[in-house]
């Protein structure tokens, strides 16, 4: 029997086209030995992510309409992947550590820009960057630990907040979405304001109602950061308990 190729699943390729640096200033688990193990379809959409991120970050220091497009499309398809997963039963330990890992790049990438276009809110950058690493980070190795095959597979007697967080698929999309586009407004009001919605330039309007979104959401990153240290703290009294 042909063995399958993680590499080259559908949700895969998807995501593997959002990694780069700034220019200019889910389910079963096998590992091959086999090279067909590159051929499967999860891991293709997450590539095609990378490769779209990469444009826009390449473009971002000189061209805003062509990056913030590409950039939000490259987020777009994040939404994508998953329901690739799930339809072609794809869903793989590499596929949520490889959309993790495109998810954090992408933004600290993001940010980077940000820092230079804004030197002055800098610190808050590095902030935000140190936040959505550090919990995510601690949040997947938590679960990991604990036996869930996803950063995304809550415990339901867990945090109620998390529990809707990760199980509304709804509330997860607006939260992502609605941060994604403060970032990106942001980036593009340092070239304009966009068009006029009455008194206020567009950017601006997308600005002011995603930024109780992006607020919110780093407040579900401390969160992360705290229920993923108990959790470990948790596992380690547990160890302890047992070699006594």
């Amino acid at each position: 029997m042909q063995q399958e190729n993680i590499f080259l699943f559908v949700p895969n390729l998807i995501g593997m086209t959002c990694i780069c640096p700034c220019r200019g200033g889910r389910a079963g688990f096998q590992i091959y030995d086999n090279p067909m193990f590159f051929r499967s379809r999860d891991v293709r959409s997450r590539y095609a992510r990378i490769l779209l991120a990469f444009i826009a970050f390449y473009f971002m220091p000189t061209n805003p309409t062509v990056a913030s497009s590409f950039y939000l499309l490259s987020g777009l398809l994040d939404a994508f992947d998953g329901h690739a997963a799930r339809a072609l039963n794809q869903g793989t330990k590499f596929g949520a550590m490889l959309d993790m890992l495109t998810d954090r790049c992408a933004t600290m990438c993001f940010l980077v820009n940000l820092s230079l276009l804004y030197p002055q809110y800098t610190i808050l950058f590095q902030v935000s960057m140190t936040i959505d690493v550090a919990s995510h980070w601690l949040h997947l190795h938590s679960s990991t630990m604990k036996g869930n095959s996803s950063h995304k597979s809550i415990d339901l007697s867990g945090n109620p907040i998390l529990r809707i967080y990760y199980t509304s698929r709804p509330v997860l999309f607006v939260m992502c979405a609605g941060n994604e586009l403060f970032y990106c407004m942001l980036y593009l009001l340092a070239f304009g304001e966009g068009p006029l919605v009455g008194s206020v330039g567009l950017f601006r309007l997308l600005l002011w109602i995603c930024t109780p979104v992006a607020l919110l959401k780093t407040a579900v990153s401390l969160l992360h950061l705290v229920t993923a240290s108990l959790n470990v703290a948790a596992m380690d009294m547990a160890e302890r308990a047992k070699s006594k």
